[in-house]
């Protein structure tokens, strides 16, 4: 499938200088990490017991963030062993966060954009649901700071782990 990401999401676009809340404690700049950074953006994860926000089972694209992360996890010794870091990425709070890192076992971290900074920056794209705005599913690598390579869109969320993994062997 060929990949279309948002025109303004091209390689060799500078990230940034926004500095982001992690899951295990620290705070990420992304524009400054060295080396090959993955970022996999979703929209929300459900917590059990919690409803999913009004009218998510209408909009294309909202389900399958929780399979994706799984799919990152189970993946991301090839990831790491390519030499690439690992984060998510979503407009959800640090707190929730962690409680669903805790829970699928992620042994990368998840960055918070509760304040929209990151999106607001690289005018990532959205959707509303129950009058609130989420991320839509994206993916992008970065080199040094620099946009590499987008995926999106991202139709099949259980398979895209795969899909980065193949590109990064595809790269060596």
């Amino acid at each position: 499938m060929e990949e279309h990401p948002p025109i303004h999401l091209t390689p060799g676009l500078t990230l940034p200088v926004v500095t982001l809340p992690a899951t295990d404690g620290s705070d990420i700049c992304l524009a400054t990490l060295e080396g090959q950074t993955i970022v996999a953006v979703y929209p929300w994860t459900g917590k059990p017991g919690l409803p999913n926000p009004p009218g998510w089972d209408d909009i294309p694209g909202a389900h399958g963030s929780t399979p994706e992360l799984e799919g990152f996890r189970d993946l991301f010794e090839p990831i790491s062993q390519s030499g690439s870091k690992l984060f998510a990425l979503s407009g959800q709070s640090t707190s929730f966060q962690r409680e669903m890192a805790l829970r699928l076992g992620l042994p990368f971290p998840v960055l918070s954009d509760k304040k929209g900074a990151m999106a607001r920056a690289l005018r990532l794209p959205a959707f509303e649901a129950g009058g609130i705005k989420y991320l839509k599913r994206i993916s992008f690598t970065i080199s040094d700071g620099r946009i590499e390579y987008v995926f999106h869109p991202i139709e099949d969320p259980e398979s895209h782990p795969a899909r980065v993994v193949d590109w990064l062997k595809s790269r060596s």
